[in-house]
């Protein structure tokens, strides 16, 4: 599948709202108000991936929604992915590597030498992908999700940029 980034747009709010929707169950899937707020801050930002439609699919040559990454530089230059959606169709796809890919090569150009993630301890799925990708669990957050669930908090060190000769 040819699936392309690019920067957040305001009227592609809501269709990332319901994309989020169906990535978490209720209670860590995010409100619209969350997700607008941490989008929002100050030194966040949003890549959203389009998925091309194909000849015999509906609307052929226009583009669909299929995930998003939210992420944030903190003012001691770490980066910190938010959260990273992709619909359940298009995991397993090379797309939720490459959005990953897309946020640490920003997080580097901006200076960030370490970026960090929570994911929630029972999803397995998730911190294999983070593995997978040179992360590792660093500690427990407990109570981190709303029902007393616990997190990990997982890190990673990110390479300097190869400078150009």
């Amino acid at each position: 599948m040819a699936f392309t980034l690019r920067d957040f747009r305001p009227e592609d709010f809501e269709t990332l709202w319901a994309i989020d929707q169906k990535c978490f169950v209720a209670g860590i899937a995010y409100s619209r108000r969350e997700l607008s707020a941490y989008m929002r801050r100050r030194a966040a930002f949003t890549i959203v991936a389009e998925n091309w439609r194909a000849e015999g699919e509906a609307n052929p040559g226009s583009a669909a929604t299929v995930g998003f990454i939210v992420a944030e530089i903190s003012r001691r230059y770490t980066g910190h992915i938010i959260t990273i959606d992709v619909l359940p169709e298009h995991r397993r796809s090379g797309l939720g590597s490459k959005l990953l890919a897309a946020a640490e090569d920003r997080l580097r150009a901006e200076g960030c030498g370490n970026i960090e993630l929570e994911a929630a301890v029972n999803n397995l799925s998730a911190i294999a992908f983070y593995k997978r990708h040179g992360y590792y669990i660093v500690a427990t957050r407990s109570h981190y999700y709303p029902g007393g669930l616990d997190a990990f908090l997982l890190q990673k060190y990110l390479k300097p940029a190869p400078q150009p000769r």
